[in-house]
């Protein structure tokens, strides 16, 4: 376990790496349309970064109410708030808050800057069938997001998405104002437009990859939390009999949830937020092998 969630970090590093290569790529290109100057680079990336931090700050709140998420105590659901408890305190974190979705599909998601403003969410669909072992292995999963502080990385890699799109829609714009009447021209044009459509779909497959990473490294938390892969691995077969798609669909918090929230199949898969849950099941199943 403790091998297969150091080899998830590193790949999360690399692809992250490889984002800021893209947008650095895009800001110099940017740059081209403009002055010529480097030090519009610099501020192109600047504003890449700020806006992916102003989305990160106010992305917690946005998830919980978008997905009509309500706050329960412990003595509305004593069973719910009870397990959420007992793995804080087994993951050394602080109880963070706890909301109940009224929603048939079974899902759940953590969201949360970081352990001090964590919070979990689930839905009544979940609750309704789920096994407290089921159960113990999702929210494990979940709180396995807290503690990798996985949720920091995937509201700035969104916001980073976000902004890279906003910038190649104004370098898309910009190339039917410029003059193209000698050959460079023409080329930069070239290059802009290609680099407009491109790097919003770059930045999208890498958010996709980041994410369904670090959707493995928390079964592997979540496992090595419970210590019974078993409990996680059935839920995870249970929710792929049923179905994981919400009512409520929102593709902007889509890569929080604990499955695909979303409905689609076949090529849609390249861009979903998780890996396929048969291959979450079978490495879970490697993992008791392990043991």
């Amino acid at each position: 376990m403790y091998s297969q969630i150091a080899a998830n970090k590193r790949k999360t590093v690399y692809l992250i790496v490889v984002f800021l290569v893209i947008i650095g790529l895009l800001a110099w290109i940017f740059s081209l349309f403009t002055t010529g100057n480097p030090s519009i680079t610099l501020a192109v990336v600047a504003f890449a970064l700020i806006y992916s931090l102003i989305a990160y700050f106010v992305s917690s709140k946005a998830a919980l109410a978008l997905n009509q998420a309500k706050p329960v105590t412990k003595k509305d659901n004593p069973r719910l708030y009870r397990i959420v408890e007992n793995l804080s305190i087994t993951d050394g974190l602080p109880t963070p808050k706890v909301y109940i979705m009224n929603d048939p599909a079974p899902n759940a998601f953590a969201t949360g800057r970081n352990p001090q403003t964590a919070s979990v969410a689930v839905t009544s669909g979940l609750l309704e069938i789920m096994t407290d072992a089921e159960l113990e292995g999702v929210l494990a999963h979940e709180l396995g997001h807290v503690k990798n502080y996985d949720i920091r990385v995937s509201m700035i890699v969104f916001g980073l998405v976000a902004a890279v799109s906003l910038i190649a829609d104004i370098l898309l714009r910009m190339t039917w104002f410029r003059d193209d009447s000698d050959n460079n021209n023409a080329a930069i044009m070239i290059i802009g437009i290609a680099a407009a459509i491109i790097a919003p779909l770059s930045a999208l497959l890498i958010q996709m990859a980041v994410s369904r990473k670090r959707e493995f490294l928390a079964d592997a938390t979540g496992a090595l939390t419970t210590r019974y892969p078993e409990g996680l691995a059935s839920a995870l077969q249970k929710i792929e009999k049923t179905g994981s798609a919400v009512k409520h669909q929102n593709s902007s918090t889509a890569h929080l949830y604990f499955a695909n929230p979303l409905k689609g199949k076949g090529i849609t898969n390249l861009f979903s937020t998780h890996p396929p849950i048969d291959q979450r099941i079978a490495r879970l199943k490697q993992m008791e092998t392990q043991q």
